[in-house]
Parts: structure tokens; sequence; C-alpha cells
């Protein structure tokens, strides 16, 4: 894909130019993504952090949000409005087995949890779980929260949202957005890219020609 990132009102320029050349949008609410299709033709608008779009209308976002990105035995939660970080918290967890670099959460699928080795990354497992559980109730006690731009993997979501610590949110919250950018291992500088670049609005396309003349278009600096 090829992509080019945008200010909102271009992004505005561009949703109301498509419409009129006849492609055929939809907004994956998930994704935060809006879709255009003509023929064979798909044009992607990645839509910022801060942004949602309701009745047609792309709508800025002006309470804070929560950024939570979560992986085996790491994780960063950060309260956000616009650039600004208004607090974050990074979690550790002995979760990984060090040999095999398998984490518990998969292993005891398979080999059960007889071994205390096993039992030690168990319990340090739920407690990571009930901490970021503790820390959301928090922020979401401290704040008015409208999204929550979350990435965690479909193994880990179960022990996520099934702590004994409750998640201050279900899992069908319409709040909830995706986070579209890879994640590597979870901590302030992760959180702080991946916040960036969430930032941005970003258009994408398969056809560099057509990526080029939007462009040329639209004199995208």
């Amino acid at each position: 894909m090829f992509r080019k990132a945008v200010n909102r009102e271009q992004a505005v320029q561009v949703y109301k130019y498509l419409r009129e050349e006849g492609f055929f949008s939809s907004y994956d609410a998930i994704k935060n993504k809006l879709v255009f299709e003509r023929d064979e033709e798909k044009i992607h608008l990645q839509l910022s952090i801060e942004t949602c779009f309701v009745d047609g209308k792309m709508i800025a976002l002006s309470e804070p949000y929560l950024l939570v990105l979560i992986q085996s035995g790491s994780a960063s939660v950060g309260v956000y409005r616009q650039n600004e970080c208004l607090r974050h918290k990074v979690f550790g967890a002995y979760m990984v087995r060090k040999k095999q670099g398998k984490s518990q959460v998969k292993y005891l699928k398979t080999k059960g949890k007889s071994r205390a080795g096993s039992r030690i990354r168990l319990a340090s497992t739920v407690k990571f779980f009930e901490e970021i559980n503790e820390r959301l109730l928090q922020d979401m006690n401290a704040f008015s929260i409208n999204r929550i731009a979350l990435s965690c993997s479909k193994v880990l979501a179960p022990l996520f949202y099934g702590s004994k610590v409750v998640t201050p949110f279900e899992k069908t919250d319409e709040r909830i957005i995706s986070v579209p950018v890879d994640v590597k291992q979870p901590n302030f500088t992760e959180m702080t890219r991946v916040h960036k670049q969430m930032m941005k609005n970003e258009l994408s396309t398969s056809d560099l020609h057509q990526l080029d003349d939007l462009v040329e278009y639209f004199d995208f600096m």
C-alpha cells in the first residue's frame, strides 16, 4: 500500500471529492477507517485517534482518550489529549518461559500447570492483568474518556476481560477502536511512537498513480 498523511481539512476534502466522483463509502468503526470503492478501485482513509465519523461528518474529539497496548509480559496505558500525555504507566510480568520463549498463556493450553515455574508464571500473569485493570479503572474515574484505542491479541483478550479486577469497559464498548499500527514491546517510548502515528489521518491505496493524482489534485505538501 502507498500512503500519504493528510490533515483533517484535507481529509474532509478527499471524502467529499471521492463521493462526488461516484465512490461508494463505508465506515469501519472499530478500525476508525473510511473505505471508498468504485469498480476495481479502492482507497482507504485512516482517521486519526482524535477524529470520529458520525452521520457523514468528521468530528474532532475534545475529551481525553485512552491508549492501551498489551502483549505477553509487557503493557503500557496512557491518557492523552491531542499531543499531550496526561498520565501513563508501564507494566511488566514474568510470562515467558526463558528456554522456549513461549508465553505461559500458550504453554498452559498444551502442558498444564504442574511445575513450580509454571505456577509462578501463572500467578504473575494473573497479577499482570489485575494491575492493568486497576490502572484503567483509576484513569476512567479521573477523566471523561471518549475513546479507547486498544491493542490486545485474541490469545490475551480472555485474560484481560476475565480478570478478577473487572475491566472498566465491555468488549463491545462503542468507544473502542483498534490500534492500526504494528506494536513492538510496549513501553513509554513505543507508546509515544504509536500515539504519534495515530494522530495522523492517512490516505492509502495500492495504486501509486491514483495516490499521486490525489496528492497533485489537492496539492498535499
